[in-house]
């Protein structure tokens, strides 16, 4: 009589493959559904009640997919081609700007529509088909990228956070003052662009009743740009683990690992940096530009220094150079800064009875949750096997076969 096999030995049997992606599919399946099993949760807590505060709303859930997408574009360029970069959110503004340029009535009385959705033919400006214009900010960033990258990738170090650092306070005055550039208003100044163009699929909906044609015409809409938001989230995970394993992330790892070496083994510095800065930056355009129209608006106030070290947090906090990491500590900081430090500070307000303000102290917090971070578990949440190893044999900075001999 044969014997039964126990569970264990039936997991053991399925291949490695689709054992590494059966938790990927699981958690990617339950995002999908999340608006649809959202409010079966907070009945089941009690709408009303401190702890259904706790679970985020289907609008953070959108902003949380924002930084993780802006959170892997860092992670190619910190994690892994080891430059540090704390201008980050010059290519976030870059991005939301091509979409508040070319889908406002900014530009009035120019009067261009180019495949616009949901937009009567009437309404003055300039206005793009808004999935266009997500490629468009996306390679506008990348452009963006290598011009900053250019001057300023031939430092190292400190001096290269520095220049970088610049470049993203430059940025925010730069588009605050637009309202007057050489005689003509080109970014509104601190008035900002709004409203911009909502997605939508236009005649498609004719034919799949289910993609409505703008999505401000269905009662939904957050849903919609929540899917939206999931599917970018996919398309960058996709695009970052293909390039980590090319020979351009295997040039990358090299040069982050020992630059000198890299070099002598005929890796071309510059042109490998760059690639780094245009790819990061492409990223981060097209999470400027799917926020500001998810906002139906941006303002030189949405891009301070901020939303840099935000962003450079989550790649730590995460694990560098693990997108899965990434992806986790973007949506672990993006949650507790737009919803999760509030309804926490909620919940124990109720509890003790006090009336402390928890969000007036979220960098407060941040930062005690780096320091923590760095002191017990350096790597980060789920570390990449490389970044563990130089960890765990103290060889950073060093070599691994020095450590190991």
């Amino acid at each position: 009589m044969m014997e039964r096999l126990g569970l264990g030995d039936a997991w053991s049997r399925v291949p490695a493959r689709v054992r590494r992606g059966l938790l990927p599919l699981v958690v990617f399946l339950l995002l999908i559904f999340y608006p649809s099993y959202y409010g079966d949760i907070t009945s089941a807590i009690g709408s009303s009640s401190t702890e259904a505060q706790l679970v985020p709303t289907v609008p953070t859930m959108v902003i949380m997919t924002v930084y993780v997408i802006m959170a892997l574009g860092l992670n190619v360029v910190v994690g892994y081609a080891g430059l540090l970069d704390l201008g980050y959110v010059a290519f976030y503004a870059a991005g939301a700007y091509v979409a508040g340029w070319f889908a406002t009535q900014q530009f009035s009385p120019h009067n261009v529509h180019i495949l616009s959705v949901g937009v009567p033919s009437s309404i003055q400006g300039f206005h793009f088909n808004v999935w266009l214009l997500l490629i468009v900010a996306c390679l506008f960033a990348a452009v963006f990228g290598i011009i900053i990258g250019l001057p300023t990738l031939r430092l190292r170090g400190d001096y290269l956070a520095i220049v970088t650092l610049g470049f993203g306070e430059m940025v925010p005055q730069a588009v605050n003052n637009g309202d007057n550039w050489f005689g003509h208003n080109i970014t509104n100044g601190p008035n900002g662009l709004t409203p911009i163009d909502a997605l939508g699929f236009g005649a498609l909906h004719n034919e799949v009743s289910f993609f409505p044609s703008a999505y401000y015409n269905v009662t939904n809409a957050v849903s919609y740009y929540y899917w939206t938001g999931i599917a970018l989230v996919v398309f960058t995970l996709f695009c970052c683990i293909r390039i980590r394993d090319s020979r351009l992330g295997r040039a990358w790892i090299a040069i982050r690992e020992d630059e000198i070496a890299a070099a002598a083994m005929g890796v071309p510095l510059m042109r490998t940096k760059t690639w780094a800065y245009a790819i990061g930056a492409f990223f981060g355009g097209g999470a400027g530009c799917f926020y500001a129209i998810y906002k139906s608006s941006t303002f030189p106030g949405d891009f301070s220094l901020n939303i840099s070290i935000t962003v450079l947090a989550m790649v730590i906090l995460g694990g560098m150079g693990n997108v899965w990491g990434v992806c986790m500590g973007g949506a672990v900081l993006s949650y507790l800064n737009y919803q999760g430090l509030e309804a926490v500070g909620n919940n124990v307000n109720n509890l003790a009875g006090t009336s402390f303000n928890v969000p007036q102290y979220t960098y407060g917090i941040f930062g005690f949750i780096i320091v923590l971070m760095m002191l017990l578990r350096p790597e980060g949440l789920i570390p990449g096997r490389r970044r563990r190893v130089e960890l765990e044999l103290g060889v950073e900075g060093g070599s691994l076969y020095d450590a190991s001999a």
